[in-house]
């Protein structure tokens, strides 16, 4: 089943299964997946899993700063497609349709998608060739 994980901030590596549930994201401490950031509202988005269509969605909920999904601000319910960025408050979450069998294999993951993301550093005698 489907996973988030935490690629910015505090709680970057984090990661959490999402199940079939649906689960209420952000900063309040009674959340199962609470996000440590000033800018995320106490219950600021839910991820949920339709059955119909085998997706998952997020959802806005009326949070002061709003959901991103790839850099795109989301107004009603948004279907999610694996390597996904949600961006709440400062935070940016990775959601992934793959399966992990323990949080080694998650964190590998996680690791491999990181890698690809930062960018290669050239030293200027390189520039300038």
């Amino acid at each position: 089943m489907a996973s988030i994980f935490v690629m910015t901030g505090d709680q970057t590596g984090d990661y959490y299964p999402l199940g079939r549930r649906t689960n209420v994201i952000g900063r309040d401490e009674a959340l199962l997946i609470q996000i440590l950031d000033d800018r995320v509202s106490r219950k600021h988005m839910r991820i949920g899993f339709d059955a119909s269509t085998g997706r998952h969605y997020v959802a806005d909920m009326h949070s002061r700063h709003g959901v991103f999904v790839n850099s795109n601000k989301i107004a009603d319910e948004t279907v999610l497609n694996d390597g996904d960025y949600i961006t709440i408050g400062g935070t940016s979450l990775l959601f992934t349709e793959k399966d992990f069998d323990d949080h080694e294999s998650a964190l590998s993951h996680f690791k491999k998608v990181g890698e690809r993301e930062r960018p290669t550093q050239v030293s200027q005698e390189e520039q300038k060739q």
